[in-house]
């Protein structure tokens, strides 16, 4: 598979979010990464230093009324994306040609707020949200 984003650096893009949603009442899972050298069936990996050659990293975000995102980033600029927003709407989200860590972090901070309908691209006020 082509080497088109950091997986490394996408992991950080999750984790700067990660206590951000969790301050606003979300769930996040671990992150997961993928080991391509790995053999078959390939096993997810929460922790990085099991795995040597990452072609995927992913995380599961959820919140009220059982609403759930889970975000799989493969390292070739594409994600496998699937939602359910808690109010009967569910599927896949559109995420192709994403070309570096700062674009899947424009794109994640859309994920999560389609599903759980606020803006998390904005930091937390000092009130919280």
């Amino acid at each position: 598979m082509q080497r088109v984003i950091d997986l490394d650096q996408a992991g950080a893009v999750v984790a700067e979010r990660a206590a951000r949603w969790r301050a606003a009442g979300l769930t996040v899972g671990s992150v997961t990464w993928r080991d391509e050298v790995a053999p078959w069936p390939q096993q997810l990996e929460t922790d990085r230093t099991l795995v040597r050659d990452a072609d995927s990293v992913g995380v599961v975000v959820a919140g009220p009324a059982d609403a759930e995102l889970s975000v799989v980033l493969f390292r070739g600029g594409w994600a496998d994306v699937d939602f359910y927003d808690g109010l009967g709407d569910a599927g896949t989200l559109p995420a192709s040609g994403i070309e570096s860590a700062a674009a899947f972090a424009v794109r994640l901070d859309q994920w999560v707020s389609r599903v759980f309908g606020t803006d998390w691209a904005a930091p937390l006020d000092g009130g919280g949200r």
